[in-house]
């Protein structure tokens, strides 16, 4: 049987406009910087900041690529991307709008309804509104289909209980698009689910924090106990959940924050390695810098295909997968070419040190979120016909 793969990464030439856009970005950052409301260091791009947020929407950068009806500009998906790669390059605080912009508002966007659109889409591209997922769950991993939060149809709306798992920001968060199931398992695996918003104020809710290895309590356990979801709150049609979160999963896996987490520590580590004379620490640091060279281009190619209207599911599963690799490799490519004494003796103020604490800390979260490399892969595989 003929194979055929489908992975389509044609160049997009970056313009003099988009140049222009990306300097502005810094421009931007650099004056906030020196006005001190933010400054870069190995946390990265997870910092939390409601305020930077709300200054950056001011500018025009969050809800980019939406209609101007629900407060957004009308921006091409490129332009959005270099914002995005600007910003988290830069290790600059975007978490308070970060999923929504990224992937709620997209998913309302395509699949709610009018008064869901008019409702949240202002608030998000004005930096007001955060966004949470909810799709994990205890025992069900990346196999989503396996979910056991159940939503009942009840009068005027649907009761909810079950539990969600790893949700980042929940704590923080105003809302939730929650993935529940609406059918038994038996009646129709894939079918059975469909996609909520929620208020997470809502009576029935506890959310309690889990403390990671790092000892920071991002992600959250969202207990749901006989919650009530009003009718008008089911995102699309009962039963399209599946068709849905493969979707929104396309906008989770294939942009910049798959292999800039541990950018940080990378431009550390290439100070480094600029001050040597050579040798393989030279070379295992330009080996990463290829890498990270390459990816850019991959995902630039994915919002290229994005602006044309594609939806390149195996192309993001692609680029998911390489890059939290890659985002994994930085740590262990540093221990070894800065020996601990190495860094205690030459990184004075301790920047390159806490960037390595920090990363190799985060490292095994990063190969799982937004989908297990063991099911991104089998994506991969399927789309060649190898299964």
């Amino acid at each position: 049987m003929s194979q055929q793969s489908h992975f389509r990464f044609e160049p997009f030439p970056q313009s003099s406009a988009l140049m222009a856009l990306r300097k502005e970005v810094r421009i931007f950052l650099g004056d906030e910087e020196k006005q001190g409301s933010w400054a870069p260091g190995p946390e990265g791009w997870a910092g939390f900041d409601r305020g930077f947020s709300k200054r950056l929407a001011a500018r025009g950068w969050v809800g980019m690529t939406w209609p101007k009806k629900y407060g957004g500009h009308e921006r091409t998906a490129m332009e959005r991307h270099v914002v995005t790669e600007e910003l988290l390059s830069a290790g600059a605080p975007v978490r308070a709008h970060w999923v929504a912009d990224r992937q709620s508002g997209p998913v309302l966007l395509r699949f709610g309804t009018e008064r869901q659109r008019e409702l949240y889409l202002p608030r998000i591209a004005k930096g007001e509104c955060t966004f949470c997922i909810g799709m994990s769950e205890a025992g069900s991993g990346s196999d989503l289909a396996s979910v056991r939060t159940r939503a009942v149809p009840v009068e005027g709306g649907w009761r909810v209980s079950g539990a969600k798992l790893w949700t980042s920001n929940a704590h923080r968060a105003h809302m939730m698009i929650l993935f529940a199931r609406t059918a038994s398992v038996e009646e129709d695996r894939r079918g059975g689910v469909s996609q909520f918003l929620v208020d997470l104020q809502s009576p029935g809710i506890t959310i309690n924090g889990i403390q990671n290895l790092a000892g920071e309590s991002d992600f959250n356990e969202v207990v749901f106990d006989e919650v009530f979801i009003p009718e008008d709150m089911l995102i699309g049609t009962v039963g399209n959940g599946w068709n849905q979160v493969s979707s929104e999963l396309t906008y989770e896996r294939s942009g910049p924050d798959r292999w800039l987490s541990t950018y940080f520590l990378l431009r550390q580590l290439v100070a480094h390695t600029a001050r040597k004379r050579g040798g393989s620490s030279h070379v295992a640091t330009g080996r990463l810098v290829a890498h990270l060279w390459t990816l850019q281009r991959m995902s630039l190619s994915i919002a290229g295909m994005l602006q044309k209207g594609v939806t390149p599911y195996t192309e993001a599963a692609l680029v998911k997968d390489l890059g939290t690799g890659f985002e994994r490799e930085i740590p262990d490519i540093a221990r070894m070419v800065v020996p601990e004494l190495a860094r205690l003796g030459a990184d004075r103020n301790g920047v390159l040190q806490a960037a390595l604490e920090r990363a190799t800390l985060h490292a095994p979260s990063f190969s799982i979120r937004g989908g297990t490399r063991e099911i991104l892969r089998g994506i991969i595989a399927k789309s060649m016909g190898m299964r």
